[in-house]
């Protein structure tokens, strides 16, 4: 065969496909820095020391500045806080921690403030009679698709569901045993999620689809809550064979 031929033939190959990404294989997150809305609540307060705690600069937002700057002082570690816009402003990556019923109005408010940012919303839409808790499911489809609505000009994802608020804001905790659902339209914005998921010790981020699929992972909670109360403890969950 001519090297004539022999580049014709070549011409009509499939180019080799490039190898498969490692899922394992996250960016380097050490200086984002993490600003948490509704910092002052346990949720927030319990994820700002855990990142804190890890190294993380983190800023605590709330409606009232003097509330987040209290907050911070108590929790020490280089925490500050300051007012929702502010701590948006000032933040790489914010985490939404705000009660169901205020979700909507905080977002609404902050939509320029947030503009460009990456926004992981972990709020749980959830109500309570005497039966316990239950899911509820607002009109977007879950917390976080309703972010994703009043913020079109973020990168929304969700993540931080299932964790227990006691255990984070417990100092003699060292670890956190748990996997963190990562959910997202873009790979490189949950790629980041899952990263700061593992930087507090104990935890994993595992991708768990898109925004589509977050009301289940909201809802979630509700039994999580349930397990909780039978049996006198702080459930997480872990996802096997990944």
């Amino acid at each position: 065969m001519t090297s004539t031929e022999s580049a014709q033939a070549g011409a009509g190959q499939a180019p080799a496909k490039a190898p498969a990404k490692d899922p394992w294989d996250l960016p380097d997150v050490s200086g984002l820095v993490i600003g948490v809305l509704g910092g002052t609540g346990d949720q927030g307060r319990g994820l700002a020391y855990r990142f804190a705690r890890a190294g993380q600069k983190v800023i605590i937002g709330s409606r009232a500045a003097e509330r987040a700057e209290a907050a911070a002082a108590e929790l020490g570690l280089g925490i500050e806080g300051a007012d929702n816009a502010e701590c948006a402003r000032r933040s790489d990556v914010v985490i939404i921690a705000v009660p169901w019923e205020g979700h909507a109005k905080t977002l609404e408010a902050l939509r320029e403030d947030l503009a460009g940012k990456l926004v992981v919303d972990c709020v749980n839409p959830l109500g309570f009679d005497k039966k316990g808790a239950y899911a509820l499911k607002p009109e977007e489809g879950s917390a976080a698709e309703q972010a994703a609505a009043l913020l079109p000009e973020s990168r929304v994802t969700a993540a931080f569901h299932h964790l227990s608020a006691v255990l984070l804001q417990d100092e003699s905790v060292e670890e956190i045993d748990t996997d963190v659902m990562v959910l997202g339209e873009s790979r490189a914005d949950t790629d980041l999620v899952q990263a700061l998921a593992a930087r507090i010790p104990g935890m994993r981020g595992v991708f768990s689809g898109r925004l589509r699929n977050a009301h289940q992972v909201e809802a979630l909670v509700a039994n999580l809550i349930s397990v909780n109360r039978r049996y006198k403890a702080h459930a997480g969950l872990r996802v096997t064979d990944v």
